[in-house]
């Protein structure tokens, strides 16, 4: 029976380490450069080779995150990259970039591949695509509820997240820290804009302020088994940028609850377990989208929770006064809830005042006021412990896994001594000398038991130990040793893998393409808009409502811009379609005319011919590429970009701020006002300014088409935009 694996993430050589020895069946990692979680310490090319061996030894899959968006010019090193760790018998690799996905399965045709959960894996069409493509595995957006991802029947492996830190925008689709900083989460480098505090504004008046975009972390422990009992190929542990101590935690915990379920035990945890996962890091916890929660945000804070411990109940300039409801120990860290404000325990006093290292609970304690808080702020405060110093001891304190090894020893008179040692998976025979005919004390089965037990140093432990000798045999103990070491080097090599021989690339360099023609098209949101582009000859109208496309449809140039979220896609036939998918590209590609949005995050050549090979007519190329970026485009005869317009930072399921039909807006801690629109069950937050790069025109030369992306634009500032795009062209 094909159990489900539990996939650990790990962002340097400890995390692995406390991932592979609490039980990890696979890790994913990144290396230095094209993975999404750039600020982690990552994987230099040689840790990642003892990386891949020092899994393959533990029997421990490998899969490294190459999931950004590449770049023309990065093409050829990320190949040559993809082709170090097949090389180097990586288990699979993870990609967002559907040209890099085209051309690796090409080039390196063995070489396993995942499809990130940054390519927005949620519908049918989309996910069948990747199957034929030669794709393994398809990591689901966390959005995604279970029921919906077991009624996509394709025959390819299922990947989830189960646990810790949440997007609040649908992977792949966020813009928010690229939009506002340069960071592109499309490129690893997220800042963490969702984590930020902000206001809610509802018609000009506040409404709400915190953390309004700030989730909690999914945690589905109480719903292990019913994912377990519906056979999702893998459960997905999210935190590259997490301690060891939450690898160990999290990987220990549901590896007991896993192996519980296959042996028929209780999944059950006691009171303790529990504890410690929200000691070692949590947000406060959701079931997530994944069972149909809708309220995962934590608005009151965006921080590593702790757990409850007690309250303040006496303070003064010299001492905090608590009552303690768990213990607390010299070198914890805890958080008082009415600041928010933190501290280490260095001093820890009892109750008689005395210095001591651990008070225990439904004791008073006593803490320095080092920093002089004040006693209206601190008074009846909860008190949240945050590190538990203790508990990350144990966590630190790592029993090493041992693999379990059978061992068969042979020696008959005039014929060489032989020694197998096997896994279950490899078997290693080697040959010794030929045993002698003893004089004196002929050797035991139980000596030579005893040296061949001897694996200390090894990976290994004895599982079951078959001695086949002749009576009266002489054999050096020191053999015996030599035999032992030689075998056991062996077995530990061919776990590892030998690097495989060096795979030949062809890289094809992309042909260039520049379109002769200068097309503009926009993006409309309102019938008077619509009517000014049609007035103007404007190539392609992109309307975002139905009913407007479907009233002004006859006009050969009008598009209907579809939703970026489809899971149960409509029947469209003859019409002409951009699409923001690729499941919708997919499915329309045959007797549609298409066109794809920026929302694919299209940046290099071979993303281009891709699409161009699904009939797209048109492709729109990522906003997050700089001019640069721009003109190392090869290929660019049906190609368009975007020089003017409001941008959406983030699609968000649900309607999250319960927005009926008021002029909504957030607003930052700089008094940047975001405008959001609810429609169709989504919330859009779109940028606060607009692009302009109307005045750069002249350095992006050759593409097919300019788009205006518009939003509140009258019919007099839309006229002269248009004006002056037609001028400068």
């Amino acid at each position: 029976m094909k159990k489900t694996e539990l996939l650990i993430p790990v962002g340097n050589m400890e995390c692995l380490i406390a991932a592979i020895h609490n039980g990890a069946d696979a890790v994913y990692l990144g290396g230095k450069k094209f993975g999404a979680r750039a600020y982690s310490n990552n994987f230099d090319e040689e840790e990642l080779i003892k990386a891949i061996e020092l899994c393959h030894l533990y029997g421990v899959k490998i899969y490294v995150t190459v999931n950004t968006m590449i770049y023309n010019e990065e093409v050829e090193e990320v190949l040559n990259y993809l082709n170090f760790l097949y090389i180097h018998n990586v288990d699979a690799v993870i990609m967002q970039d559907i040209g890099l996905i085209n051309l690796t399965r090409k080039q390196i045709p063995n070489l396993e591949i995942h499809v990130s959960t940054q390519a927005h894996n949620h519908n049918k069409e989309g996910i069948e695509y990747y199957k034929k493509l030669g794709c393994q595995r398809v990591v689901f957006d966390r959005e995604s509820p279970l029921e919906s991802i077991l009624n996509i029947d394709v025959d390819i492996e299922k990947e989830v997240f189960v646990y810790g830190a949440l997007c609040i925008c649908y992977s792949g689709n966020c813009l928010f820290s690229a939009l506002n900083g340069g960071r592109s989460a499309n490129r690893g480098m997220c800042v963490g804009s969702c984590r930020l505090p902000y206001k809610l504004l509802k018609n000009n008046k506040e409404t709400a302020s915190g953390y309004l975009l700030s989730t909690k972390d999914l945690n589905t422990i109480p719903y292990l088994k019913e994912l377990l009992d519906n056979n999702i190929d893998s459960l997905k542990v999210e935190g590259r940028m997490k301690s060891k101590e939450y690898v160990s935690i999290v990987t220990k915990t549901y590896r007991k609850l896993i192996d519980n379920y296959y042996n028929n035990k209780p999944m059950i945890l006691t009171n303790e377990e529990t504890k410690n996962l929200l000691k070692v890091y949590n947000r406060g916890f959701t079931k997530g989208y994944l069972f149909n929660e809708d309220n995962i945000i934590n608005s009151k804070s965006s921080n590593h929770q702790g757990v409850y411990i007690g309250k303040v109940v006496k303070v003064n300039n010299q001492k905090i006064t608590i009552k303690l409801e768990d213990d607390l120990y010299q070198d914890d860290a805890i958080r008082f809830e009415n600041t928010n404000t933190g501290m280490y325990i260095n001093t820890l006093y009892n109750d008689k005042g005395l210095l001591v290292n651990h008070v225990s609970k439904n004791n008073l304690c006593f803490i320095d006021n080092k920093d002089r808080l004040m006693v209206k702020d601190l008074l009846n405060s909860r008190i949240l412990k945050t590190i538990d110093s203790k508990l990350t001891k144990e966590l630190n304190t790592i029993i090493p896994k041992k693999i379990p090894i059978n061992i068969s020893f042979k020696a008959h008179l005039n014929t060489k001594i032989t020694l197998n040692i096997n896994d279950n998976i490899n078997n290693i025979e080697i040959t010794g000398n030929y045993p002698e005919q003893a004089l004196n004390a002929p050797i035991t089965k139980d000596s030579i038991k005893k040296q061949l037990s001897k694996l200390g140093d090894t990976p290994f432990i004895l599982n079951n130990i078959n001695i086949d000798i002749d009576n009266n045999l002489f054999i050096n103990i020191k053999d015996i040793n030599e035999l032992r070491r030689i075998a056991t080097e062996k077995l530990i090599n061919l776990r590892k893998n030998k690097p495989l021989n060096k795979n030949i690339l062809n890289l094809k360099q992309p042909i260039k393409y520049p379109s002769n023609n200068k097309k503009i098209s926009i993006l409309v949101r309102n019938e008077s808009q619509l009517i000014i582009a049609l007035k103007n000859n404007i190539d392609y109208i992109y309307v975002t409502n139905k009913e407007l496309y479907t009233k002004y449809k006859n006009n050969k140039n009008i598009y209907l811009r579809l939703n970026r979220v489809n899971l149960n896609l409509t029947e469209y036939h003859n019409e002409r379609l951009l699409c923001t998918e690729l499941g919708s590209i997919s499915k329309y590609n045959k007797d549609n005319i298409i066109r794809s949005d920026y929302y694919l995050n299209i940046a290099n050549d071979y993303s281009i011919k891709t699409l161009e090979n699904l009939n797209c007519q048109g492709i729109t190329l990522s906003v997050e590429s700089s001019i640069s970026n721009l003109n190392n485009i090869a290929n660019k005869k049906n190609t368009e970009i975007i020089i003017y317009g409001t941008l959406e930072c983030m699609i968000i399921k649900n309607n999250i701020f319960n927005i009926q039909n008021e002029k909504t807006y957030l607003v930052d801690t700089k008094n940047n006002k975001y405008p959001v629109i609810y429609e169709d069950n989504f919330t859009h937050i779109l940028n606060h300014n607009k692009i302009n790069l109307i005045d750069n025109l002249s350095k992006l030369n050759g593409f097919s088409t300019y788009r205006l992306e518009l939003f509140d634009e009258d019919e007099v500032k839309l006229q002269s935009i248009i004006n002056k795009v037609k001028y400068v062209l």
